[in-house]
């Protein structure tokens, strides 16, 4: 709490101490709202209100996303109405969302994948959203498996548009290897389920097999 009280104080600066303490105060505000989450809604709410500067705004937001809570709501919908038109920061609006720990974050994810702002043709919106949620543990190894088959649904539907895209998302699940047993038979079965697409890129056939072999 200190940490993050301390920190807050300084001013906005481009010199690297100012930078430094920008960084640390969004970690400590993370740690807070992990031991409490409650007092971490509160100060990343006033920290996002108060916010001068792209980082201060953003670590709020990423402390807000994991959370349950309105404050989460409310920031998600301003920092969306404060930025809209500039396609790098929605970027981030998707990809805050789609790597939040909240226990919602697949919904989360699917609703998304709904948003007037997505579309597969846009391939730098798709990793923002489906690639941060591939590199996001409690998303993407649910164990229902439902984040691996959120991502086998992706290549199967991107293929035909953007196979250079689509394979890229193929070694997420290439890993299964190195998962316990339950989950990697997951995995697995939606590679098999790809590799049994009729017209399947040879992007993608390519990455598939070496996953598979």
């Amino acid at each position: 709490l200190d940490l993050h009280d301390r920190t807050s104080e300084v001013a906005y600066s481009r010199d690297a101490a100012a930078r430094g303490a920008r960084k640390v105060k969004s970690l400590a505000l993370q740690y807070i709202a992990v031991g409490d989450p409650d007092e971490g809604a509160e100060r990343a709410k006033k920290q996002y209100a108060l916010a001068d500067n792209m980082t201060d705004r953003q670590g709020a937001l990423m402390v807000l996303c994991s959370l349950d809570c309105e404050e989460r709501d409310m920031a998600l919908a301003d920092f969306y109405k404060r930025h809209q038109g500039d396609a790098l920061v929605i970027d981030k609006w998707f990809s805050l969302q789609a790597t939040s720990l909240h226990p919602d974050v697949l919904d989360h994810v699917k609703a998304l994948a709904g948003h007037s702002e997505f579309t597969l043709s846009n391939p730098n919106r798709v990793r923002a959203l489906y690639m941060a949620m591939a590199g996001n543990p409690l998303a993407f190894h649910a164990p229902d498996g439902e984040g691996y088959r959120l991502i086998g649904d992706l290549i199967r539907k991107l293929d035909p548009l953007n196979p250079q895209t689509a394979a890229r998302f193929v070694p997420s699940l290439g890993r299964w290897r190195r998962i316990e047993p339950g989950r990697a038979a997951m995995m697995r079965a939606e590679l098999e389920a790809i590799a049994a697409m009729p017209g399947l890129s040879r992007d993608v056939r390519e990455q598939v097999t070496k996953s598979l072999g």
